[in-house]
Formats: C-alpha cells, sequence, structure tokens
C-alpha cells in the first residue's frame, strides 16, 4: 500500500486569516484567547483539509505564529533576556519584532527561499531547557478531533547551523545539552500517543564538514534509542547524493527526498539506502505552481514501487509553505493558464491521484485531463514570442559595461549632484496607508476613474516630495505609493506575467506577498515608472532617485516558468529593465536604484553550482543597468543576506551605490566590504523597518560612527535598511528625523575635523 504524505501546509489561510489576526492582537484589538481561538480553528480547518485530501501522514506543528525556526529556539529556551517580557507569548512576538527598548532579532532567508527566518543567538555559556510545549499541544489538538497527525520538528543539527554564536564559540559543543531537550519532547510525543515524527534537516543537501556529519551521526544514535517513535528525516531543496553514505547508515525508520529539484538522485538513493528503510519520494513541487505531469511522474516511480514494495510514501517536495492554498479560489485567470496550475489544495489531489493509480485505482478521467493540460502548455501560442528571441540573440558583450570606471564616473557624478559628505535617502517606498490601499482597492473595482485615481497618486507623491525637501532628504524618492509590491507591479506590466486575486505566501511573520507567475517571455510593451519619476522630479530641485526591481528579484519572487532555463527568463527580463533604465535617463532621472535583494537569495546550497548562477546573476543586473551615461547614477539594494561568500559578485555589479541591511546585527555585515576594500559607495541601513520600534538620534550615530570605523566618509550614504511601506507614518516621520539628525551631527564633526587638518 502506497502512502501520501505532507511535510506542512500553508500557515496564513486562504484569505490570510493568520495575517488578519496577528495584527489585530499587535494593535491590542483582540486578546490573546481570541488569537488562541482562532488560530487553532484555522488549524484544525487545515487539517481537516488534508484528511479530506485522502493524506496519510498530515503534518501538525508546521503551524506559527511567526516562524518554524523562531518556535524552535523557544521549544529550547533560546530566548535572549532582553526580550522578556510578562507572558511568554508577548516575549515571543518581542523577539520577532522587537519593542520600542530593543530591536528585533536578525532575520535571514531560509535556504535559498524568498521565506524569512529568525536567527537564534547562541554562545558558549547557552543552557537549553523544555520551555514550550506547542508541539505536543498542537499533536494532541489534532487527536482529540479524531486526526492522528505526524508531528514536525526542525532538526538539532540544522537548529545549531542556523543560529548565531555571538561569541565564535563551538557550535558542537552545545549539541549534548540541544539534545536532552529533544529527548524529552520524543517523549512526550510518545506518551501523547504519536508514532511517526518528521524531523526536517534541510542541511543534508547542502557542503557539509566533518564536524556536522559526526553531530549526524551522534544525533541520530541517541534519539532513536530514546523512544519507540519513528523517525522520518526530512530533506529538501536539492541533493543528498553528497552525504548519501552516512545518511545510509543512520538509525532512522524513514527518509524524505526532494526529487523536483533533482530527480536524478533518485538511482543512487534506491541503491545505498537499506531495504527496510521507508522512503518518502518528494514528487510534487512544493515550491512552484505548475501542475504535475502525473502519467510520467508515474512511470518514473514504477521501479522504485517494485523493489520498495510497501516502503514508499509520496509526497510534496518540501513543505507547501511556499504556494498559495486553492486554486480554485481564482475567478479571473485565463482558463487556459488556469489549467496549468496546481495549488496547495491541488497539490494533495495529485498525490491522492498517484497513489491512488500506483495501488490499482487509476482515476482514467483525471490523468487524461490533466495530460492535456501538459500538451496544451507545451504548444500554446501565449508562451512564445519571436521578438523577445530576437533581442536576447543581439545581446553582446560590450551592454554589459559600463563606458568609464567607478572610479572617473564618480568624479562626474560629484560635479553633477553636489551632494554633502553622508548624503541621505530611503530605499524608496514610503507608508501604503489604509486610504493609499482603498483608492487603488477603488480602482481596480472601477469604483473611480483612471483620471480620480491619478490625481489621488499626483496629490499623494506631492505631500511627500514637499515633506522630504522640509526634512532635507537630499536624495527624494517618490514614494511609490501606484505600487502594490515591488515584483508584482513590475510583473503587472511586463508580457509573459500573470496575476493571482489570492495567491499569496508567507514572506514572514503577517507579511505575505502574492508572486506573479512568468509562463511565458517576458518583454516591456511601455515604459512602466517614467511617468511618476519625473512627476517627482519637477516638485524639486534636487535629484530624484528613480527606483526599480531588478531582474534577478524579479526572477526569484516570482513562481517562474519550468520549461526553459531560468538564466534565459532572467536575461528576458533584464532587457526589458534596461528599456526602462534609457528611458528613465532621458527623462531626467539621473539617479536610478536597481533593487536586487534577492540576488544572494538565488545561490545554489552546493557550492559546486555556485559559478553557473553567479555569472548569469551578474550579467543580468548589467544588462539591466550598463546602458547610461557616466553621470548617471546606478544604485542597488540588497537586504538580510549574508555576503561574505559572494562579494567578488557584488563588486562585478559595478552599481555605483550599493545599500545594504545592517542595522539587526550593528553594521556586522559591514566587516566583509572593509576586508575586501569595496571601492564603490556603500549606504549601510542604520534602522530596522521591520520593526515598529522608532531609532534615537542617539543609536543612529552610535552605528555610522561604527561605519565610519571601517569606510571612508566618502564613501558612506545614510538611508533605512530597506523600504518603508508597511510603517505607519507615526513611525516613520520621528524615523527619518533622527536619522537625518544624526546624519547632520555626524557630518559637521566631519567637516570640522576636515578644516582642522587643512588649518
Amino acid at each position: 500500500m502506497i502512502l501520501t504524505s505532507n511535510l506542512g501546509f500553508p500557515r496564513i489561510g486562504q484569505h490570510r486569516e493568520l495575517k488578519t489576526l496577528l495584527e489585530s492582537y499587535w494593535k491590542k484589538e483582540i486578546s490573546a484567547a481570541k488569537l488562541n481561538e482562532s488560530t487553532a480553528a484555522l488549524r484544525e480547518k487545515h487539517w481537516r483539509q488534508q484528511k479530506n485530501a485522502g493524506i496519510s501522514h498530515i503534518p501538525s506543528n508546521d503551524f506559527s505564529l511567526y516562524d518554524h525556526v523562531l518556535d524552535c529556539a523557544f521549544m529550547a529556551g533560546v530566548i535572549p533576556e532582553r526580550y522578556q517580557q510578562e507572558n511568554l507569548l508577548d516575549t515571543y512576538f518581542a523577539m520577532a519584532r522587537g519593542h520600542q527598548k530593543v530591536t528585533a532579532m536578525e532575520m535571514t532567508k531560509w535556504f535559498d527561499t524568498n521565506y524569512h527566518y529568525i536567527v537564534p543567538e547562541l554562545n558558549a555559556k547557552t543552557q537549553f531547557k523544555l520551555t514550550s510545549l506547542k508541539i505536543i499541544t498542537e499533536f494532541c489538538e489534532a487527536k482529540a478531533l479524531g486526526i492522528m497527525t505526524r508531528p514536525v520538528l526542525l532538526g538539532p543539527v540544522s537548529f545549531l547551523l542556523l543560529s548565531k554564536l555571538r561569541d565564535n564559540s563551538n557550535r558542537w559543543s552545545l549539541l549534548p545539552s540541544l539534545l536532552e531537550v529533544y529527548k524529552e519532547v520524543l517523549l512526550k510525543l510518545e506518551n501523547a500517543g504519536a508514532e511517526w515524527v518528521q524531523i526536517d534537516e534541510p542541511f543534508l543537501v547542502c557542503d557539509i564538514d566533518n564536524f556536522a556529519k559526526e553531530a549526524f551521526k551522534k544525533t541520530y544514535s541517541e534519539l532513536s534509542k530514546t523512544s519507540s517513535l519513528k523517525l522520518l528525516l526530512a530533506t529538501y531543496f536539492g541533493s543528498i547524493k553528497g552525504n548519501l553514505e552516512f545518511i545510509a547508515s543512520l538509525p532512522i525508520n524513514g527518509l524524505h527526498v526532494d526529487l523536483v529539484r533533482t530527480p536524478n538522485q533518485l538511482d543512487a538513493i534506491q541503491t545505498k539506502l537499506p531495504k527496510d528503510m521507508w522512503i518518502s519520494l518528494g514528487v510534487i513541487d512544493g515550491r512552484n505552481i505548475w501542475v504535475t505531469h502525473l502519467e510520467k511522474t508515474l512511470a518514473t516511480l514504477q521501479d522504485i514501487i517494485k523493489s520498495r514494495g510497501d516502503k514508499i510514501m509520496l509526497a510534496p517536495s518540501c513543505s507547501l509553505l511556499h504556494v498559495p492554498v486553492d486554486l480554485n479560489l481564482e475567478k479571473n485567470l485565463d482558463k487556459e493558464l488556469l489549467g496549468w496550475l496546481s495549488f496547495a489544495n491541488q497539490k494533495l489531489d495529485e498525490l491522492s491521484l498517484l497513489a491512488n493509480a500506483l495501488n490499482g485505482k487509476k482515476d482514467t478521467p483525471a490523468f487524461e485531463k490533466n495530460s492535456a493540460a501538459v500538451k496544451l502548455r507545451s504548444t500554446s501560442e501565449k508562451i512564445h514570442n519571436k521578438a523577445v528571441s530576437q533581442a536576447i540573440s543581439a545581446v553582446i558583450p560590450k551592454m554589459l559595461k559600463r563606458e568609464k570606471p567607478f572610479k572617473e564616473r564618480a568624479i562626474a557624478q560629484k560635479s553633477k549632484f553636489k551632494l554633502p559628505l553622508l548624503p541621505t535617502t530611503t530605499i524608496g517606498s514610503y507608508p501604503q496607508t489604509k486610504e493609499v490601499r482603498e483608492a487603488r482597492a477603488k480602482f481596480k473595482k472601477g469604483e473611480i476613474s483612471v483620471a480620480q485615481y491619478e490625481k489621488f497618486l499626483e496629490e499623494k507623491t506631492l505631500e511627500v516630495m514637499h515633506w522630504q525637501d522640509e526634512m532635507g532628504i537630499d536624495v527624494p524618492v517618490h514614494g511609490e505609493f501606484e505600487r502594490n509590491d515591488m515584483v508584482e507591479y513590475f510583473g503587472e506590466q511586463l508580457d509573459g506575467f500573470a496575476f493571482t486575486e489570492y495567491g499569496w505566501v508567507q514572506s514572514y511573520g503577517s507579511r505575505c506577498v502574492k508572486p506573479p507567475i512568468i509562463y511565458g517571455d517576458v518583454s516591456r510593451p511601455k515604459a512602466m515608472t517614467v511617468r511618476w519619476s519625473a512627476y517627482a522630479q519637477k516638485q524639486t530641485t534636487k535629484p530624484v532617485k528613480g527606483m526599480l526591481t531588478g531582474p534577478v528579484t524579479i526572477l526569484q519572487w516570482s513562481f517562474v516558468r519550468d520549461d526553459q532555463p531560468r538564466s534565459l527568463t532572467c536575461q528576458q527580463i533584464a532587457l526589458a529593465i534596461r528599456e526602462e533604465v534609457s528611458d528613465l535617463e532621458k527623462a531626467g532621472i539621473r539617479i536610478i536604484q536597481i533593487d536586487e535583494p534577492a540576488l544572494r537569495e538565488g545561490l545554489p546550497l552546493k557550492k559546486s553550482e555556485w559559478q553557473e548562477y553567479l555569472n548569469w546573476a551578474v550579467n543580468a543586473f548589467l544588462l539591466s543597468s550598463c546602458c547610461v551615461s557616466n553621470e548617471t547614477q546606478i544604485h542597488t539594494h540588497m537586504c538580510y543576506s549574508d555576503f561574505n561568500d559572494i562579494i567578488e559578485q557584488i563588486a562585478a555589479l559595478d552599481a555605483d551605490v550599493i545599500s545594504i541591511e545592517t542595522s539587526r546585527s550593528a553594521m556586522e555585515l559591514l566587516d566583509v566590504f572593509a576586508e575586501f576594500k569595496y571601492p564603490n559607495d556603500i549606504g549601510p541601513g542604520i534602522y530596522d523597518i521591520h520593526s515598529p520600534r522608532v531609532p534615537t538620534q542617539v543609536e543612529i550615530e552610535a552605528l555610522l560612527e561604527k561605519a565610519l570605523n571601517v569606510l571612508s566618509p566618502s564613501q558612506l550614504w545614510v538611508n533605512p535598511d530597506c523600504g518603508l511601506k508597511t510603517r505607519s507614518w507615526e513611525e516613520v516621520k520621528p524615523a527619518l528625523m533622527s536619522m537625518i539628525a544624526a546624519a547632520h551631527s555626524i557630518r559637521k564633526k566631519l567637516e570640522s575635523n576636515i578644516n582642522v587638518v587643512m588649518a
């Protein structure tokens, strides 16, 4: 009997119910009791959906109020003292979001996805202690509903590898203490009636050293002896081939492998794994939204089914956290395109169809419908555009290089813009208030005309331009009031993109995004941003910064077609952005920011694959930006990334100014730029916009002083660490006032020192 299994279900709800609940709680509009009651109802709904879809192994503890890595830290008592509140719930949220007296914990990308996790803080003195029983509580919650679940737990080795050692101590020295917490959890789950537990160890698809391998051996040797629970070790996002030998020797009952990302690992897995070990085959794409080719997948499974018999589970490649909930909500998508798509609920149905077919109960009409959709997609005229192919063929190396090197460009730009030391700017967006969102909604519903909507946007842009002039921001931005999302806005104006109404996925906490769908060749029918940047420039004598999203980020933050190399799709997007950059320059916008926060995120998990990716990713940025004069200043922005491994490629982007997130790390991320002797200008984010707290001038001055310890004053720009769209004006105005005052204060000190030296 072939079983079906799910590794995790989207937490947010099909209508973003979790987002609404969290933000209501943070605003003190609902109580903790109401939050708990409502999230329990959401979990119940998700469990029942999976049960009704015929899933044999339904996960529990995959739900989180903010982030599953934070949940694991909380479970093990890894709670920095500065976040302690009167109750555990508020302590939990303080760690994720900070509060007025303390900044939030660091946040970074979950492997190569656009999901962000909270980075646990450890040191040599960390003492682990079972603090949260959430995993047991939620298992019992489902059991009381008559639903037996398989609890999900982030593995101890991956937890330690994801954590930050504040004192650079040996992380593996902490493993014995951490394992005691895991043992206690397993015993409690066994006593509660659990049969299986899923332990996620995604680092097993990465390059790991011998210390990590020994940690895995020690961990599973001890955990396997702790209880009679069956252990399913879950890997995803890549191949385990490099680590297969020692994985095969681990005392585990089952192993999950991702056969979507790396189908070619199946033969090795079949050969090397013990015959009595269960294998969970990730055959449904948990990261993308294309329908599974059922007949083709069925054919690939025949050999392993014959050799393994009843020790097989069929599953998504990874947690369905990364895809929207239900395709059936979409009423306005093109009907042809609709047939090519599959969201979380539909992926569960695909699993059941495959398992039933392998168990002798094939639904022939469903398979025939699926085959027809797959064939139609491969031949559809919607996908290919001859003009795009011709434009790609015309790309030559000269198009990937600025006319002059940075040193010469910098002289021309300083002469043109005459900016002061430590010029101030923002990353692009200003608060998307309720008024702005309501106006956009009315426009989309046809309740107001194009003229009315554009008049409203002009008023908002005018207000923010005047306000920035009053505040003394040196390089203002137009505020992006016309934009819904930094990727969706561009995708809506590019050919080859489609958009959903309810295709939301979680980025972090209550932050949800609705990724566009790239289904065909990408091109730009008309200018996308020129109208608003040019309007803003007319309102001020200062240089307005034009704002664009870069090709790699548009690619990474979309659901990308899987019928051609991602590199080719990225190159198509880069050509479209290049056209926009040229038009902005012609319209008088001489400072242009091309955001690439996803550049590091797209890095493959195995180093052997890095160079190929970095080559085409850097070239895509260069193709989009190297079409302007020396006087035009190109900025880029990156956030929540570890730059150590790719600093050479960041330099190769040759942006005149790069702005990066450094506030949560207290400027630590600048060290690599200093060690590399990064030649171009840098704007280290000096306050965390993902937290509601307002920084003081003193705090910002301290961070600027730290930055000046490693950077030249002539290199340094002053800006927040990201766009301000999600914050309120009540937070933004005082924060920017502190930022500008701090910049002016440090600027005066620097100018005074220069005068003293000259005297």
